[in-house]
């Protein structure tokens, strides 16, 4: 005997999109700025400060418009990323405001330019400026392949952008280093742009030329050696890196841009032997240009022993405040507003605002901030892993890791690992441009994460299956 029952086929269970995680993440992510800003008015003034309540808002406020954009038009997109990309620009904010409290600094700008601005207001602007910068990306870009079509034509821009700041009347020489440029009274660091276009020209790139890169000629000593033709596009970003170091006295930006090539060859190859080339051609060029360039030459210095010259170099002064910063700091640190950094000079809120949290927050808070930008790399790294297109893969992989040696060099160059750079920390440095192209990094980012979580479409079924008769034994 058996018993005959009609079912009703139910169509694929729709994945969790994970909005509701992102909006309460990003209610802490607010909350805690706060609870900071409140922090520092009670450490400087003894009351909490004025502008907290409109401060607080802001933030809410340009949060909850990146989330429903998010939840608009990127709907299984990671959920943290956003969230950590809030928190770390509202803990920038609260830094920033803490070193516009110094005296110090204010009487410092007073005898410098005959006036005290704030820096605060103009960075949440910056802040504002992101967030709409950040929408547009996942408005415009509906599909991160699109941009593969722009491989060559972002190499030219890439170039464009690197060659601005050395152009007479157009770039401007800060502190030794031509990596500004001024337009219509507003500086601008066009490398901060150029290290998202020249990912999409490596991404195309690497992509079409992969297997031929990871062909080898011989082997020596474990090390597969590549053809010696296919070592002309390492040599032609090597020979690129050293001009923006010779022309530009810029570390950082060459450090970063043959970084980021050598890290997506290794992802498109899986050759070790490119990794040890990279590293060899990175020596190289980093020994002969820091014997040459004066300005390298004296941040090398500075590295090598900032005390011996700490009355005489400007670069000794503020890596020797900057060492004695985190030793002040200790285990937990001085307190929000308690430290003294501001010692550093105008480099406290750029360059060396990573300092303000060694002698504040300690080595506790340092391994916190870390975190943060660990796991945005960590999430860009997964969101790679996950893509379904090669040229998605290494963009994402190229973005993850131009964001970690940035990380790496700024935080490495204020503690004295390496030389000093004179990049800026993303999202907590004062300054736009790091502001804006970081939360389009993040935009981007956030586009492959969603192409890459969403669900594929369900394969079309006919009438017939929509019944089906289910024989039970008896």
């Amino acid at each position: 005997m058996s018993v005959v029952t009609n079912t009703t086929t139910i169509g694929a269970i729709e994945l969790p999109s994970r909005r509701n995680t992102e909006l309460m993440l990003l209610g802490f992510a607010v909350v805690i700025p706060i609870f900071a800003y409140a922090n520092v008015g009670l450490a400087i003034h003894g009351k909490l400060p004025p502008g907290m309540l409109v401060y607080g808002l802001g933030l809410a406020v340009l949060a909850g418009v990146a989330h429903l954009v998010v939840r608009r038009f990127a709907k299984y997109a990671d959920p943290l990323l956003l969230p950590l990309g809030i928190l770390l620009n509202g803990l920038g904010l609260v830094l920033i405001w803490r070193l516009d409290q110094s005296e110090r600094l204010q009487n410092l700008a007073k005898r410098a330019f005959g006036g005290f601005s704030e820096s605060t207001p103009n960075q949440m602007l910056y802040t504002a400026l992101g967030i709409v910068l950040f929408s547009a990306v996942l408005l415009v870009l509906k599909d991160h392949r699109t941009l593969q079509r722009f491989t060559y034509i972002s190499m030219a821009a890439a170039l464009v952008l690197l060659i601005l700041p050395v152009i007479p009347g157009l770039g401007a020489d800060v502190f030794g280093a031509k990596i500004w440029i001024r337009v219509a009274g507003f500086s601008i660091q066009p490398g901060e742009f150029a290290k998202i276009v020249i990912a999409i020209f490596f991404s195309g790139y690497l992509m079409v030329k992969r297997d031929a890169l990871a062909l080898a000629s011989r082997r020596f000593m474990g090390l597969y050696l590549p053809r010696g033709r296919d070592l002309g596009p390492i040599l032609m970003i090597w020979a690129m890196s050293l001009l923006i170091l010779v022309f530009e006295n810029d570390l950082g930006t060459s450090l970063l841009f043959f970084g980021m090539f050598v890290i997506m060859l290794y992802v498109a190859t899986e050759r070790t032997s490119w990794i040890v080339i990279g590293l060899l051609m990175s020596v190289a060029g980093a020994v002969v240009v820091g014997t040459t360039a004066s300005h390298v030459k004296a941040r090398v210095t500075a590295w090598l022993d900032p005390f011996a010259c700490y009355s005489t170099s400007g670069a000794c002064e503020q890596v020797g405040q900057s060492i004695m910063s985190f030793g002040s700091g200790g285990v937990l640190g001085a307190g929000w507003g308690q430290g003294n950094s501001d010692l550093i000079g105008f480099a406290a809120n750029s360059d060396f605002i990573f300092s303000t949290v060694g002698e504040e927050l300690g080595l506790t808070g340092v391994m916190a901030f870390l975190l943060l930008y660990g796991l945005i790399i960590e999430r860009g790294a997964r969101t790679a892993l996950a893509a379904r297109d090669p040229f998605g893969k290494l963009f994402a992989i190229g973005l993850s890791g131009a964001f970690a040696i940035q990380i790496f060099v700024v935080a490495g160059g204020v503690m004295g690992l390496i030389p000093l750079t004179g990049m800026t920390m993303p999202f907590l440095a004062s300054g736009g441009s790091s502001v804006l192209a970081n939360w389009a990094l993040i935009g981007i980012l956030i586009r492959i994460s969603d192409t890459a979580r969403r669900p594929a479409p369900a394969p079309a079924q006919s009438p017939d299956s929509e019944m089906t008769q289910v024989v039970r034994p008896s």
